[in-house]
């Protein structure tokens, strides 16, 4: 969406956990240009830069405020998320990935805030033997407890973009699936940070009633 377009609804403020990351970025970028946002909110541990429409909110997401004035908002997007070897154990992969968009939801949906939308990933399932995939089923499951009335479950594969960080498996699998992208199911090929944010963006501010996934394939460019 660009500045060009006419809201047809009121502007919304849409609160934003994980501006920091690859895909935050792109979509805090993306919220800031739209003109159906009146307010972006944006808690992080590190100053993002100050933009008219931005609410930057320093926190320590181990103990999240619960009555902050800034929880009103229409709508939710998260995009946190680590590595185990980033992380340091799967203990405190799970804080990231699980407990962190869980707490942001049940003080968003408190104070209000109608829809979530969530950067999950492929296979996610509670019920896998893969610890990673696992814990963004039991996040996908515990977040369907919380009410909200739209919650939207996007699903990339490997993420493709520049990150601060370096991962190494990650750049290998990448090179991998460029070079094998013609003959690869659409569903296995690179999702683009931008295009990740783009769905995310339109899940949060269409707010669809019901549960949606979408899945990696609808993430390719």
């Amino acid at each position: 969406m660009n500045a060009n377009v006419t809201p047809t609804t009121p502007p919304r403020s849409v609160l934003l956990a994980g501006a920091t990351g690859l895909v935050g970025r792109h979509v805090l970028a993306l919220l800031l240009d739209d003109p159906r946002v009146a307010r972006v909110v944006a808690p992080s541990r590190r100053p993002l830069p100050p933009h008219p429409k931005l609410q930057d909110v320093r926190v320590d997401y181990d103990a999240l405020p619960d009555d902050a004035p800034w929880w009103a908002v229409d709508a939710v997007v998260c995009t946190l998320g680590t590595t185990i070897r980033i992380a340091g154990s799967q203990e405190a992969f799970r804080r990231v990935d699980h407990d962190y968009p869980l707490r942001v939801g049940e003080l968003a949906r408190r104070h209000g805030a109608q829809a979530y939308a969530l950067n999950s990933a492929m296979g996610a399932d509670p019920g896998s033997r893969i610890f990673y995939s696992r814990v963004k089923g039991e996040l996908e499951r515990d977040l369907a407890t919380l009410g909200f009335p739209s919650l939207t479950l996007v699903r990339p594969g490997l993420i493709g973009g520049e990150r601060d960080e370096y991962r190494a498996g990650e750049r290998i699998s990448a090179v991998l699936l460029r070079a094998f992208a013609p003959v690869l199911p659409r569903a296995w090929r690179i999702n683009p940070a931008s295009r990740i944010a783009e769905a995310l963006v339109e899940a949060a501010l269409q707010a669809p009633a019901g549960r949606h996934v979408v899945g990696s394939a609808a993430l390719v460019e």
